[in-house]
């Protein structure tokens, strides 16, 4: 026996933003705001917005389109926000109806039904709301007995997440459905030239269990760490109508260049030593699945773990989907595997590890294993 990721699932709303469109948008917004400041610009009491273009967001990110829940209300110059109908209390909301579609997809993938499930963890960055917990929604809405709730480690919750799913096997479930919906679109400030292109909106889930009878992805080796850092940083919170405070930094903020100079390493040197630890070479690894923020991230990432000719030498090492999705914050190491799962085969090795604010990094060594 062993404890296996069984199945996946991935949903996502049918409207796309392109970096053309975002940029026609941020543009007209900068245009106007400088338009109506010009006199404070002029005498330094306040910055001039500044645009950009599509070519900048495809070089510096990697990114090219995004999923997003509502298009109009984000590209409207005067909004540049999702404009979104409040649901009442009696209708499922609206993350725990993404999470179930990706739910009941995993759940078919994976062969089970709602009564072989007994714990449901929903682990993203961004909540609908402080509580009652949106994954107790989930586990209602699908039929699920047992227990259920959510969790937050920012970008590494799908990894944190698979480290809980797996302890709670240990401990006596059967399996556990593992879901991260990011509906990023509420927390991106699109009025920012430095961050207006990042995130995607979507939905996964995942089905771990503990059997030899199916194949899948068994899990070798967990390892999570932690260390906190303000390089990125969102302080919205239950706090703020207490508070006299700007609204800026209610929303997604973070410093690009200290991220990338210290994360990369950080990554690196933990999956190397997982690797160490297992007695894995990197260059046996058939896929490493990272987290899904910048391109070239993945790619100073890959070359410091299996060094600059392997990682050359085969590209598909390190599957992109941002290029699509965008940073999907959490789901994209899980949108990672699910579009490329075929692609390993009996016995080979994959890493999934996710890293974010916090910083946090979690790292999950997987087999597979073919039934």
């Amino acid at each position: 026996m062993g404890i296996r990721i069984t199945g996946t699932g991935l949903f996502h709303p049918e409207h796309v933003i392109t970096n053309e469109e975002l940029v026609e948008s941020l543009n007209a917004y900068v245009e106007k705001f400088n338009q109506e400041n010009a006199e404070k610009i002029a005498a330094g009491e306040i910055e001039a917005r500044r645009g950009s273009s599509a070519e900048f967001i495809e070089k510096a990110s990697g990114v090219k389109a995004r999923y997003v829940v509502e298009k109009e209300g984000v590209l409207d110059p005067n909004r540049l926000r999702p404009n979104l109908a409040e649901r009442s209390d009696d209708e499922i909301s609206l993350q725990a109806e993404w999470g179930v579609i990706a739910s009941k997809q995993a759940m078919e993938n994976a062969g089970v039904t709602a009564e072989d499930i007994d714990v449901v963890i929903l682990a993203c960055s961004n909540m609908q709301r402080a509580y009652p917990a949106v994954a107790i929604e989930i586990q209602t809405a699908l039929g699920i007995q047992g227990y259920a709730y959510d969790m937050n480690v920012a970008c590494s919750a799908a990894t944190f997440g698979l480290k809980q799913a797996y302890d709670a096997i240990k401990s006596g479930a059967r399996r556990v459905l593992l879901v991260n919906v990011e509906i990023t679109s509420g927390h991106t400030d699109y009025r920012s030239r430095d961050c207006h292109f990042i995130f995607g909106d979507v939905a996964t889930a995942s089905i771990i269990e503990d059997t030899d009878s199916k194949t899948g992805f068994e899990i070798l080796d967990t390892q999570l760490f932690t260390q906190f850092s303000n390089n990125i940083r969102n302080n919205f919170g239950f706090l703020n109508p207490s508070e006299t405070t700007n609204a800026d930094d209610k929303r997604f903020r973070q410093d690009g260049r200290k991220v990338f100079k210290e994360v990369c390493p950080l990554v690196a040197k933990m999956i190397t030593k997982q690797l160490e630890k297992n007695q894995i070479e990197p260059t046996n690894v058939k896929r490493f699945w990272l987290h899904q923020a910048n391109a070239s991230m993945n790619e100073l990432i890959l070359k410091l773990v299996v060094g600059k000719a392997a990682a050359e030498a085969d590209p598909d090492l390190v599957p992109i989907i941002l290029d699509e999705f965008a940073n999907t914050s959490s789901a994209g190491v899980i949108i990672a595997l699910h579009r490329t799962a075929d692609q390993v085969n009996d016995g080979e090795y994959g890493v999934l590890c996710s890293f974010g604010a916090g910083y946090s990094v979690g790292s999950i060594l997987v087999q597979k294993r073919v039934a």
